[in-house]
């Protein structure tokens, strides 16, 4: 029998260690990284807690040193999907029924494991397989999972405690149940947390799922998934599977037991998969949750009363962070033509100084993006501007792909506010600037929130009050997180709850509890004490 309520006080977001010269977290960092260089991992699925080996492998390499390889994993078909879908239904009702500390104390171990034990070779394996650097590694991979898992238990904990009101001779009671079926977390390469958050967030309330990282993120995905077990996570709760994403939706898609799906990812994959999800409607026990956060045009809007140091840095940061391949990162700024010169002089100083290379060395600021395919995508942009009347490159635009997969960080200036690389996702070390005269600045922001269909995030940098009020009023449906005075990246779990609307997805909010209610199923229980023994109201006598 069971007493007591369990109650988990808000956490304090885990602090992010400097790497500093000297330091002890430096040393421990490098070293991690020399001891995974040193093995080629051979890398399973794992269903219902069994490594699954396929045979057919796949082989990884660092995007900065690609020939280098870090490991193999193995490539899973329609088979293997299957098998995971099953295992996970298997324990569905085990799991689901457990106790909530016992559910709630596998994700804190996990948390804790991540904090100490497994810290620096999680952000090693971030590092070698998605090209991160250091301080990159530490505020993704360690810091922001470390978040997600203990907010959520927080969180989750005290949605779990609301309950609603009862009158006199009734009891009203609400179970808050996981889904009825299995869950499909499909996660990007560029963030480890999402690829931890998504399928973990989904399991902790109760879920059972199918998760299938993207190939540039198994490499720190497998360590996850590790962890999770070394904290005691039950066998089929969480299957991990490495197959292409038309095989996994044709199988999920089309399963009767299929519940929801947990995504980050490109708005067009998105898209198709709510395509697919509609067209099997009438096969489902329930309607299915779609949760996603997509792609993202991220703004920086520029009054003509900003600090150009504030700007600039915000610009460096925002845009070239990660090279990047954040959904968050700066792309298109708007500069006000009176410090428009200053903001571009100072600039181009700045990033002069960014160095470029591999992980290792520290001291680079700029890595590789993550596989051939982006840089190719990447590249066709920049080619194209140097071709175009409309725009010219202005800061970077040289790019090598011979020892890895490395971009300049680029500025694009153009003078047409409607210029493609001012609408399109680039995904990459590239920010498009357009100057408007100081004094529409108003009409300029009509025009930012008409130029892309995308709303993630944005920021207005502005000393005039007057000025930070009207831009957050008139883009108050252009970003779904918004900064003031800061670049338009860096959320923080339990701080800024992350994800926007529009074609950036469905703006569920992760890292909060909205995110945590699309994963419940709530019943209402009444009881009644003294219940009636008659059917007749007195409203029916007239005397």
């Amino acid at each position: 029998m069971q007493f007591g309520t369990f109650k988990y006080p808000t956490p304090i977001n885990e602090p992010v260690l400097s790497y500093a010269p000297g330091s002890a977290e430096k040393l421990a960092l490098k070293q991690a990284i020399t001891n995974l260089k040193k093995k080629t991992l051979d890398i399973p699925m794992v269903i219902n807690g069994q490594e699954v080996r396929t045979g057919v492998k796949k082989s990884i390499h660092p995007p900065h040193e690609i020939k280098h390889t870090l490991g193999h994993f193995h490539v899973g078909t329609k088979k293997e999907v299957n098998l995971a879908i099953a295992s996970a239904l298997k324990v569905r009702n085990a799991w689901a029924n457990m106790h909530w500390e016992a559910r709630a104390h596998i994700f804190l171990k996990a948390a804790d494991l991540l904090a100490t034990k497994y810290r620096f070779e999680m952000n090693a394996s971030t590092m070698l397989g998605q090209s991160k650097n250091a301080f990159q590694a530490e505020i993704d991979a360690a810091c922001e999972l470390i978040d997600f898992l203990r907010f959520n238990v927080h969180f989750l904990s005290e949605i779990y405690q609301q309950q609603p009101i009862s009158s006199a001779g009734i009891h009203n009671r609400m179970e808050y149940r996981g889904l009825e079926g299995f869950v499909l977390a499909i996660t990007p390469f560029n963030f480890t947390a999402i690829g931890g958050n998504l399928p973990a967030s989904a399991a902790m309330c109760g879920n059972v799922v199918v998760w299938k990282p993207a190939n540039t993120q198994i490499y720190s995905a497998q360590l996850f998934m590790r962890i999770l077990k070394e904290a005691g996570l039950p066998d089929g709760v969480i299957n991990i599977v490495y197959v292409d994403g038309p095989t996994i939706g044709a199988t999920c898609f089309a399963h009767p037991d299929f519940a929801g799906v947990h995504f980050t990812g490109s708005t067009g994959v998105f898209n198709f998969m709510w395509k697919q999800i509609g067209e099997n409607i009438s096969k489902y026990k329930s309607y299915p949750r779609i949760v996603g956060e997509t792609g993202g045009k991220d703004f920086v809007m520029v009054h003509e009363s900003a600090d150009v140091d504030t700007v600039v840095t915000a610009l460096a940061r925002g845009a070239f962070e990660y090279q990047g391949q954040k959904c968050s990162a700066a792309s298109r700024a708007y500069l006000p033509s009176n410090i428009a010169p200053a903001i571009k002089e100072k600039l181009a100083k700045t990033m002069k100084t960014m160095k470029m290379g591999t992980v290792e060395n520290f001291s680079n600021f700029i890595n590789a993006v993550i596989d051939e395919k982006s840089f190719d995508n990447i590249v066709n942009y920049i080619n194209q501007v140097k071709k175009d009347k409309k725009a010219k490159i202005l800061i970077g635009g040289n790019y090598s792909k011979k020892d890895g997969y490395f971009i300049e960080p680029t500025v694009i200036e153009t003078t047409d506010p409607k210029y493609t690389t001012m609408c399109e996702e680039i995904f990459g070390p590239v920010l498009t600037i357009y100057t408007y005269p100081a004094a529409e600045f108003e009409a300029t922001l009509k025009m930012l929130d008409s130029t892309s269909h995308y709303a993630l995030t944005g920021a207005i940098i502005a000393q005039d009050r007057k000025a930070i009020e009207l831009a957050t009023v008139k883009l108050r449906h252009a970003a779904g997180n918004f900064y003031i005075n800061d670049k338009p990246t860096g959320a923080v779990v339990g701080q800024q709850p992350f994800g926007g609307a529009r074609g950036s997805g469905t703006n569920d909010k992760a890292g909060s509890m909205l995110n945590l209610y699309r994963w419940l199923s709530a019943r209402t229980i009444k009881e009644t004490f003294n219940p009636p023994t008659d059917y007749q109201y007195p409203f029916l006598k007239e005397a």
